[in-house]
């Protein structure tokens, strides 16, 4: 698959997340709002890893005028991974909870507007269809070993996050099993 279309078709799938956020947060479903935000959390985690391990640099040397684009958009990873790793220890009843995720929401949205409006088109001009091609099955790849919670202290450049970001997402992997399994148990009582 295209690159582009695969980072799009992440934007879509996050994008209807928050519309089903959003849905819920009109009235009382505070465990359904959690399932959301926990999915919303896994997703943007995996699109900020890929994107930071393979898109980004890819972007860099395809076009030698990217790097303020890209520092900004690592930026914008930085800022909603702190606003996810807050999101990710409140309770859904927490009273700011609806608030912090509206604001990470409008963060996201703009940022994917940025790069949907602004860097995707650069990127296809610079890129030939077998680049692009090739670039999003690096990133489906990379989907399987990037990390699937934020980690806003986390390197966000090469080499450092690709050589941190395995041990990472599988660890990550491992606290999410746990926290299901936990779950599991609990809910037989």
């Amino acid at each position: 698959m295209n690159a582009l279309t695969l980072l799009k078709q992440d934007h879509q799938n996050v994008e209807a997340l928050f519309s089903r956020f959003e849905e819920l947060a009109k009235g009382n479903g505070t465990k359904a709002k959690g399932d959301v935000v926990q999915k919303i959390v896994t997703q943007l985690s995996i699109h900020a890893g890929i994107e930071e391990q393979v898109f980004y640099p890819a972007v860099r040397e395809a076009l030698a005028d990217s790097t303020p684009t890209i520092f900004e958009a690592l930026e914008e990873h930085h800022a909603v991974k702190v606003m996810l790793s807050e999101i990710e220890k409140m309770p859904p009843t927490a009273e700011r909870f609806d608030a912090k995720v509206a604001v990470m929401i409008e963060n996201v949205r703009h940022h994917v507007q940025e790069e949907e409006d602004d860097l995707f088109p650069k990127v296809r001009e610079a890129m030939t269809v077998q680049q692009l091609e090739e670039l999003g099955q690096a990133l489906e790849q990379a989907k399987d070993s990037a990390p699937t919670r934020p980690h806003p202290l986390q390197p966000d450049q090469p080499p450092a996050n690709i050589l941190l970001g395995v041990p990472v997402a599988v660890l990550d992997r491992v606290v999410i099993t746990g926290k299901d399994f936990v779950t599991k148990v609990l809910n037989r009582r």
